[in-house]
């Protein structure tokens, strides 16, 4: 169960938003590399992403999903099993609202865009803080939080944000982290033009949702896909499991606390 990890610095969004190469051909990020070099910017446009689509178009329609209810907003999910675990097939939309009070007081979720349309095809971004649920944990920017175990976070009862190991485990469940990505990925909505779609072959159905800057800027949807990990990389980092379009490997990378991504919540 080997995979890359990556810390990357607090800076403007093309620092830590790994965005496709422009010929669509590279080896990945490299450990040594700094990568808020991109040879395209892509923070202006969506690549082959439409809106108007419905999430259930995306998911692949020879595999037998289950479904779960939230029961904080009756919000129902397609599930997954992939090898031992059960995933969610799609990604969270739950709004915890404001919470917490003084310097753990957060709003920090969002819509891409800011329009709640899309958060019924893409899921909400999270904080980190908002992703393990800093009201409860007193967690988030700048805080050692040093977390165990299942971590809840703003996932459902039952549920949980996974850990970096437990990634591992479902790359090693669909042959391995340097195929992973191209087979988590659903058939349409990727840009072809600097990399391509997915197969889905599993169901796990990952939307090149994009994501959301330190400054409040939203961009690569259509190019990459973001999902935190509960687990912190010192103060101010956590892990997230990083997409792109033009690689086929899924790697987990380090990143701010303060950036919005999306969460996928595994079975307890």
């Amino acid at each position: 169960m080997k995979y890359l990890v990556q810390a990357i610095g607090f800076f403007a969004l093309a620092t830590f938003f790994i965005a496709c190469s422009s010929d669509g051909s590279s080896s990945g990020p490299d450990e040594n590399s700094d990568l808020s070099s991109s040879s395209q910017d892509l923070s202006g446009s969506s690549g082959d992403w439409s809106w108007n689509v419905s999430k259930e178009s995306f998911l692949n329609p020879d595999v037998d999903y289950g479904s779960m209810t939230d029961s904080r907003d009756g919000k129902i999910y397609k599930t997954v099993q992939i090898g031992d675990q059960v995933w969610m097939a799609e990604n969270l939309n739950y709004d915890p609202g404001q919470g917490g009070s003084g310097e753990n007081k957060y709003d920090w979720t969002w819509c891409y865009n800011q329009d709640s349309a899309n958060c019924e095809v893409t899921g909400r971004f999270y904080t980190w803080a908002a992703a393990v649920d800093s009201v409860t944990t007193g967690c988030g920017y700048g805080k050692t939080c040093e977390l165990s175990g299942n971590v809840q976070g703003v996932c459902p009862k039952g549920w949980h944000l996974p850990s970096p190991t437990e990634w591992a485990l479902l790359f090693d469940a669909v042959g391995g982290q340097s195929t992973a990505g191209k087979v988590f990925k659903t058939q349409s909505g990727w840009s072809e033009y600097y990399g391509s779609n997915g197969t889905n072959d599993f169901g796990f159905s990952v939307l090149p949702a994009g994501g959301r800057d330190v400054d409040g800027t939203f961009a690569y949807v259509g190019y990459n896909s973001y999902f935190w990990s509960s687990t912190e990389n010192y103060k101010n980092f956590a892990d997230y499991l990083y997409l792109d379009c033009a690689y086929e490997d899924a790697y987990i990378i380090s990143n701010t606390k303060s950036v919005g991504f999306s969460v996928r919540c595994l079975k307890d």
